[in-house]
C-alpha cells in the first residue's frame, strides 16, 4: 500500500465564486500591456509611503518614495533643511520598517526641488450700483474744499469717474 504525500503547495480555490473584476481605471490599467507590470510596484510604493508616514508623520508629509530596489529605499524631499531633519530620523525609520516586514538595509535621500506655481489671486472687483456711485459723487461735492479733504475728494472723484465710464 502506497501512501500519497501531500502536494508541495496548496491551491485554495473557493468554488463557485469568480475573482473580483476590476472596474474603471483599474480595468484599463490591468488591460494595458505596458502599464500592468508596473501596478505591483505602484501598490508596494504606496503601501510603503503609508508606513513611512505613520512612523514619521511630521516629516513625511512632504516626502515621497521614489523606489525600493536591492533593499535600498530612495526618498525624495523638497529641500535641504528637511533632508537634514530626515537624516537624523533615518535609523528610527529603517528599524521600524524592518520590524514591519520591509527589507530595507539602506536609505538614500534625494533633494528634488519642486516647482510650485502659485496662482495669482483674482483681483476682487467691487460692483457698485448706480445709486452708490451717485452717493459717492454727492459726497465728493458736499465735502468742504480744505487741504485735509483734498486727497479724499480726489479719490472720490476718481472712483466716480471710473465707475461712470466702466473702467
Amino acid at each position: 500500500m502506497q501512501t500519497s504525500s501531500p502536494p508541495p503547495y496548496r491551491i485554495n480555490l473557493k468554488r463557485g465564486r469568480k475573482p473580483p473584476e476590476a472596474s474603471g481605471i483599474s480595468a484599463y490599467l490591468l488591460s494595458n500591456d505596458k502599464i500592468s507590470p508596473l501596478l505591483p510596484t505602484i501598490r508596494r510604493n504606496a503601501s510603503l509611503q503609508k508606513e513611512c508616514a505613520t512612523i514619521l508623520p511630521a516629516i513625511f508629509d512632504s516626502c515621497e518614495i521614489l523606489q525600493l530596489a536591492d533593499e535600498q529605499l530612495t526618498l525624495s524631499i523638497p529641500n535641504a533643511a528637511l533632508a537634514s531633519k530626515l537624516k537624523q530620523q533615518l535609523p528610527k525609520l529603517q528599524t521600524q520598517l524592518q520590524l514591519r516586514g520591509w527589507q530595507v538595509n539602506a536609505i538614500r535621500i534625494k533633494v528634488q526641488v519642486r516647482k510650485t506655481v502659485e496662482k495669482p489671486s483674482p483681483v476682487k472687483q467691487l460692483v457698485l450700483s448706480k445709486q452708490a456711485v451717485h452717493a459717492f459723487d454727492e459726497l465728493e461735492h458736499a465735502l468742504e474744499d480744505t487741504p485735509q479733504n483734498t486727497a479724499l475728494r480726489a479719490a472720490l472723484k476718481h472712483l466716480v469717474q471710473r465707475r461712470q465710464f466702466g473702467d
